[in-house]
């Protein structure tokens, strides 16, 4: 497992250079789901170079991957590979140094170790052997227990068909906490979640894993707490996503439903 892990760090710095090279030059964007939903050549080159990483010490193993042909699917049983080449390529594309490449890898569809990259801000997070580092310290979550006082981030996307639960995720928070931020990059939430810096990371959505395993395998390491909607352990296939430092996470929950009053 330390071999898996030293690997999925590798991969991740070497991605992390190879996006930076092209940060804040002419970029040719792309659109795939939507308007706001954009890809660069330079996210299908670097998770390029983060799998050619893999397949050099681990060639043949599953490698689950936001771009090109990759599957989609986590492996449930034996070795697997999860890669975001650049997690917050909204961010990228604009100039914003907001974005991470991560890497994770797995067994049994759990995460074993891995790193997500900030090279902008200059921050490694790394999920190993059971803890969870920042530039080789180790990560606790915030020991705050007054939801009052409580940084929160509304985490993944809502589609212009699904405004009225990012309004209502926004407000569920605003109610009940003290502030909230948004960065366009949910590995780098939960990363800082399990760094201390918010308190809770949530949303309704279902978050594809190459946005959520590792930050979550980080999280836990650090003392908090994850999971679904329904407050059951998340999974990498779960409806939804609350992770907190664990202090007030049934009010963090509370938030998080609160989304789906729109539903009726």
């Amino acid at each position: 497992m330390e071999t898996r892990t030293e690997c999925a760090v590798r991969a991740a710095e070497a991605g992390a250079e190879t996006a930076a090279g092209s940060f804040r030059t002419d970029l040719s964007v792309e659109t795939k789901a939507g308007k706001t939903d954009v890809v660069t050549e330079t996210d299908r080159a670097t998770q390029r170079r983060v799998i050619e990483v893999i397949e050099a010490e681990f060639g043949g193993e599953p490698i689950v991957g936001e771009e090109d042909d990759t599957p989609a699917a986590v492996p449930e049983e034996g070795p697997g590979w999860i890669v975001d080449p650049i997690d917050g390529t909204a961010n990228f594309v604009r100039g914003v140094g907001v974005w991470t490449t991560s890497v994770a890898a797995t067994v049994d569809g759990e995460p074993i170790g891995g790193a997500t990259v900030a090279p902008v801000v200059g921050d490694t997070f790394r999920l190993q052997a059971g803890e969870a580092f920042r530039n080789g310290r180790t990560l606790s979550v915030s020991d705050r227990t007054d939801p009052e006082t409580f940084l929160v981030v509304p985490t993944m996307w809502w589609g212009f068909d699904r405004r009225e639960e990012y309004a209502a995720a926004c407000r569920g928070i605003i109610e009940r906490f003290g502030d909230m931020r948004r960065f366009g990059s949910a590995q780098f939430e939960l990363a800082l979640c399990a760094a201390g810096a918010v308190e809770a990371v949530v949303t309704n959505l279902r978050g594809y894993p190459w946005d959520t395993v590792l930050g979550v395998g980080l999280v836990e390491a650090a003392g908090g707490t994850v999971t679904d909607i329904d407050g059951d352990p998340w999974r990498h296939d779960s409806r939804g996503l609350v992770a907190s430092n664990g202090r007030a996470h049934d009010t963090v929950l509370e938030a998080a439903r609160a989304i789906e009053d729109t539903n009726g």
